[in-house]
């Protein structure tokens, strides 16, 4: 795909639409314009006027698709062409570098960071990840694959990572319409796992085959918070993937572990990195489809002290949400019912769709119909590398909170 020297293509939006666009919101959907003008094809530099004639922003064109300009500036004597995407890199990585507890080299406690956060980062369809000296870029937008070389070399210059990997990000291959091998030629990280530090603890990330970029960065701190309930409790991990909640909860003091997932290859590495940290906690790991297998623990009478919830998305779009939150609710339902008495719950939602609020609720309907007294003693959320648009609640996709049990 070539991309357009100047701008082609101009929208007009329908009479009182501007006012989120005006006010940030870095995405403009096909239901608020009320007429394209030039040429409007993918990736095609598109200026945003309101249906008053005013400019608003700038941003690239996916004509075809629902999500139908991607807004990258709201400065008009900006250009959107490789230099504003590079810098806008490197402001990003910049920005990471002031965070606490970021660094680099062998004494550092974590070396695993988000560098660039997509719409956050002002860079709607991009996400970065730093695994110790490999980068892992994913990409959500079709229409920023003329930038990807120039965005790969200023990584490659800002980070002096050896290896870099560029995949198409799952959700959203099929709705951008980018095949998963569409930047095979820039991948160079190796095939092995990438060993990182978290917390001073060490995990092996499989890139290749690992969910999301290969590990989920974004529960980093969260983690770290859990793990100081842990201390002389029972713990149950649900959806526990690769084994962070737990391994880190066992360095903390937990007694015995039990995960549940439904990956066997995510077991045999979560049972790895408790031998990776010499950790000799009774740890006991089975592939399971966890509501099916809460049903049978409440049913078989068992109790734990901790359970940590940490499931995936049960709400991918708005026609889902009523449905994704009586999955939620029944989960976290199940678990208070597996929960001693003066258990903690360690619950969780990534679903972009459901509100702080909504997952309030949720648990409120879970603690009602459990008919015990839950008490909300930390709300969590994403950790500093994974900052949230005040004006895009969309990036704020990571809600969870402890809670004690009466």
């Amino acid at each position: 795909m070539t991309h357009p020297a100047v701008n082609t293509t101009r929208v007009r939006l329908r009479r009182g639409r501007e006012k989120p666009i005006v006010q940030g919101q870095p995405w403009l959907f096909s239901g608020a314009i009320e007429q394209w003008e030039g040429s409007p094809t993918l990736g095609a530099v598109t200026d945003v006027f309101a249906a008053s004639g005013d400019w608003v922003a700038r941003g690239l064109a996916h004509p075809t698709a629902a999500l139908a300009v991607r807004l990258y500036t709201w400065q008009r004597e900006q250009p959107l062409d490789a230099g504003f995407f590079t810098q806008t890199v490197a402001r990003a990585v910049a920005a990471r570098h002031t965070l606490p507890g970021y660094g680099e080299g062998p004494a550092v406690p974590t070396n695993a960071w988000r560098l660039v956060f997509s719409e956050a980062d002002g860079l709607s369809g991009l996400i970065v990840d730093r695994y110790a000296d490999t980068l892992v870029v994913q990409i959500g937008a079709a229409a920023l694959t003329p930038f990807v070389p120039a965005i790969v070399s200023e990584l490659r210059r800002v980070t002096c990572a050896s290896a870099v990997r560029v995949t198409v990000a799952e959700d959203e291959a099929v709705r951008e319409g980018l095949p998963p091998d569409t930047f095979a030629a820039f991948s160079e990280a190796p095939a092995q796992p990438v060993r990182i530090r978290e917390n001073g603890l060490l995990f092996d990330v499989d890139l290749a085959g690992g969910q999301k970029t290969g590990y989920f960065l974004d529960q980093r701190e969260n983690r770290r918070r859990v793990a100081a309930w842990a201390r002389g409790r029972r713990m149950l991990s649900c959806y526990c993937y690769t084994g962070a909640f737990e391994v880190t909860a066992a360095a903390a003091g937990v007694t015995e572990i039990l995960g549940l997932d439904r990956s066997a290859a995510a077991l045999e590495l979560a049972r790895a990195h408790h031998a990776l940290n010499g950790l000799t906690v009774p740890a006991m790991y089975e592939r399971a489809d966890v509501p099916v297998a809460l049903r049978h623990l409440r049913d078989s009478g068992r109790q734990f002290d901790l359970i940590v919830l940490d499931p995936p998305k049960f709400v991918l779009n708005r026609a889902q949400k009523e449905k994704g939150l009586r999955a939620y609710k029944d989960i976290n339902l199940l678990a208070l019912k597996l929960l001693a008495p003066g258990g903690v719950l360690a619950t969780f939602s990534c679903s972009g769709q459901v509100t702080p609020a909504d997952f309030r609720m949720l648990l409120g309907w879970a603690a009602a119909d459990a008919r015990r007294p839950v008490q909300v003693v930390e709300t969590l959320s994403q950790p500093p590398d994974h900052p949230v648009l005040a004006v895009f609640p969309d990036s704020e996709y990571l809600k969870g909170a402890i809670c004690r049990v009466a």
